[in-house]
């Protein structure tokens, strides 16, 4: 048996980060990181783009090059006894704890549930491992077909070569995970001519306002033995190369549509798409990427139920506490179960993973030292940095008006291939923005959101000619 004061369960960037959290708040304490596999997520490249959000890399590391003062066991969970404080793993072996965290991420979701999992040829993208599996699949491929509009959809939509890409999303309009169809176009028309607009001058600035309303809107042990989440860029580590031929394709994108049924074909799949008005088409592949997102994964047993959340997460407070005793919770797993600040929200995304990481072992270490401690700020205001089709992106507050019905309006500033800048504006008051490109505007945005700065005497603050960085600094 072994015991440890603080057990961290889970190899990717929540569970990481909050155990090396730990090392440094507590420094003396034993620290044990329990992960699936023996590669774990690290964040790395940690730089401030506004005074709370940061850019950053995520790295893959072996756990034998962990931390010093971080123990690491390449296992499984099984059982959490929350009142007699020990877990038990799938390879037997039994640890008692003061403090439990759990980081086990989330599952991708296939778009026809536990039965298409048996299917070699349905790929949901996840970990190391199922790009593997997807990089093994495209060696003979000709046809592929991505189901989905976040971002892992957006990234391999255009970054498969030598391949016929069928793009199958139920919106209008693509990346609509984290993006609004404005900057969709934005992003389309820059990948259709890139070598175009590189041969002309700079388009002229295009500006417009407008109200809310205006807009229109496997294999069994791969099964078994799960990674961590990639994190952001990870594509640009493989080969994405299929067997087709010829150039760069675009994506044959198919709008408002669902997959109605499918089948199993000896060298494929033959799924049936329904649109929305109701038309009907057949589409033939060598095999699907299911790129629907995630459902928290909680699957091990425990002897007094866990509260979840509405989504299926473990609903956690503002400490990332749950409802078991000295047990934790941080990352994919979790959801949110404390009343939001104004300006946030919870998206399972890397960034978030790593603040709820970060304050779950602040949280367990001031518990163990009999310390109070306040939530982090980076709660008040949500913010993820990112790239899409080779831009940077800046997502701040409530950049798609979440939350905020029809009571707001857009300013928006277009220049095609260079950058689009969107405020979302509620009573004078910024409260979101989508920055794309090098707009340099991420650090003066998250002043005018956290100070809520009236901004209706300033009708034309995207005008290009005003350097508003420099006017509210």
């Amino acid at each position: 048996m072994t015991e440890t004061t603080f057990l961290v369960v889970g190899g990717g960037i929540a569970g990481v980060t909050c155990a090396e959290t730990l090392a440094i708040c507590c420094p003396a304490a034993s620290i044990l990181l329990v992960t699936e596999s023996s590669i774990v997520k690290t964040v790395t490249n940690l730089v401030p783009i506004a005074r709370y959000l940061h850019q950053f890399d995520v790295r893959e590391k072996c756990v034998d090059d962990m931390s010093s003062g971080i123990g690491t066991i390449v296992d499984q969970l099984l059982e959490v006894n929350a009142t007699q404080h020990w877990v038990r793993t799938k390879g037997g072996k039994k640890i008692t704890y003061r403090y439990l965290c759990l980081c086990t991420g989330g599952a991708p979701r296939l778009f026809a549930g536990e039965q298409v999992q048996k299917y070699e040829r349905v790929v949901g993208i996840r970990d190391t491992d199922s790009v593997l599996q997807l990089q093994r699949l495209l060696g003979n491929a000709k046809d592929v077909l991505i189901l989905g509009n976040g971002g892992i959809a957006s990234e391999l939509a255009y970054e498969l070569h030598d391949v016929n890409v069928h793009w199958v999303i139920k919106d209008n309009h693509i990346s609509a995970t984290f993006v609004d169809p404005g900057a969709a176009e934005f992003f389309q028309i820059s990948q259709q001519g890139k070598e175009e607009a590189a041969a002309k001058p700079a388009p002229s600035t295009v500006l417009k306002r407008m109200r809310y309303s205006e807009m229109v809107p496997t294999e069994q042990e791969q099964q078994k033995k799960r990674g961590a989440a990639l994190g952001p860029d990870w594509h640009r580590s493989y080969d994405l190369c299929g067997q087709a031929g010829g150039e760069h394709r675009l994506p044959k994108i198919y709008y408002k549509s669902y997959i109605d049924r499918h089948e199993l074909l000896e060298n494929g799949l033959r799924v049936t798409l329904r649109y929305e008005d109701g038309r009907m088409e057949q589409i033939n592949c060598d095999f699907l990427v299911s790129a629907t997102g995630v459902e928290p994964r909680h699957d091990f047993a425990t002897d007094l139920p866990l509260t979840l959340a509405a989504d299926g997460g473990i609903a956690v407070d503002e400490m990332m506490r749950t409802n078991l005793t000295d047990v934790y919770a941080a990352g994919d797993v979790c959801s949110a179960n404390w009343p939001p600040a104004e300006h946030w929200f919870q998206m399972r995304l890397w960034t978030q993973a790593r603040q709820m990481g970060g304050m779950a072992g602040r949280s367990m270490a001031a518990a163990f030292e009999g310390e109070t401690i306040y939530q982090d700020f980076c709660f008040e205001l949500f913010g993820h940095v990112t790239q899409l089709f080779g831009f940077p992106v800046v997502l701040m507050g409530r950049f798609n008006g979440q939350g905020l019905g029809r009571d707001y309006e857009l300013l928006l500033r277009c220049t095609p291939n260079k950058e689009y800048i969107k405020f979302v504006l509620q009573n004078g008051r910024l409260r979101g923005a989508i920055l794309i490109g090098d707009t340099d505007l991420a650090e003066t945005c998250e002043n005018l959101i956290l100070n809520a700065i009236d901004l209706s005497p300033f009708e034309n603050i995207l005008d290009p000619n005003i350097d508003i960085e420099d006017y509210f600094d």
